[in-house]
């Protein structure tokens, strides 16, 4: 995250929110789906355009992405991307509980990314005391071909971005899949200001 300039204690707070949001997002999703929703701790990094299309695209079994943008107050704002490996694409009609034919895969995969997505970042925005806003979110079948064509129509330029990783697990369905955040640079400098005015208050 050097490339951002944040401070040792910026970094710190952000990891610490992010976290608190991951443990209150299980616990929200554990009740809610009636299972248990395990979270891996997220890897956070800088990341460049070229470099996450080259990651995407060697990921194996690769069934589909939905993506889903998401903004709120003092100019935080960033792209969440649910990544579904084709394994575990079989299993969300029995993780929400949906009858057999009852919606079509790729209703299923939008359902499932969206809970997932809003889940985190609603309880990530209440400990920056901000409320977020989402676009409906997008499926991206055709991973390599599509991803970077979407990208460049997004309403902001992120050559360079935070990513955040988080790893979700359902153990009792043995689904998983990853969350990854992308946070353009400009929002980032906004976050930076959030940050700050947390750490004043302790």
């Amino acid at each position: 995250m050097n490339q951002f300039h944040l401070t040792e204690d910026q970094q710190d707070c952000l990891r610490e929110l992010i976290n608190i949001a991951m443990g209150q997002a299980s616990d929200q999703l554990a009740r809610y789906l009636d299972t248990f929703v395990y979270l891996k701790v997220p890897s956070i990094e800088s990341v460049e355009a070229k470099d996450l299309m080259k990651t995407l695209s060697q990921q194996k079994n690769t069934v589909a992405v939905v993506s889903q943008g998401f903004f709120g107050y003092e100019g935080i704002r960033g792209e969440a991307l649910l990544v579904y490996k084709e394994e575990n694409s079989g299993r969300i009609a029995d993780l929400l509980g949906y009858e057999p034919d009852e919606l079509s895969q790729d209703e299923q995969l939008i359902d499932i990314s969206s809970i997932l997505t809003t889940t985190f970042l609603n309880v990530f925005a209440q400990q920056i005391n901000n409320q977020l806003s989402y676009n409906a979110p997008k499926l991206l079948p055709n991973v390599q071909e599509i991803l970077s064509e979407h990208l460049q129509q997004m309403p902001f330029t992120w050559d360079l971005a935070l990513k955040v990783n988080i790893n979700y697990q359902v153990t009792d369905y043995s689904f998983n899949c990853n969350m990854i955040l992308l946070i353009p640079e400009t929002a980032i400098t906004n976050i930076k200001h959030v940050l700050d005015r947390i750490l004043e208050e302790f």
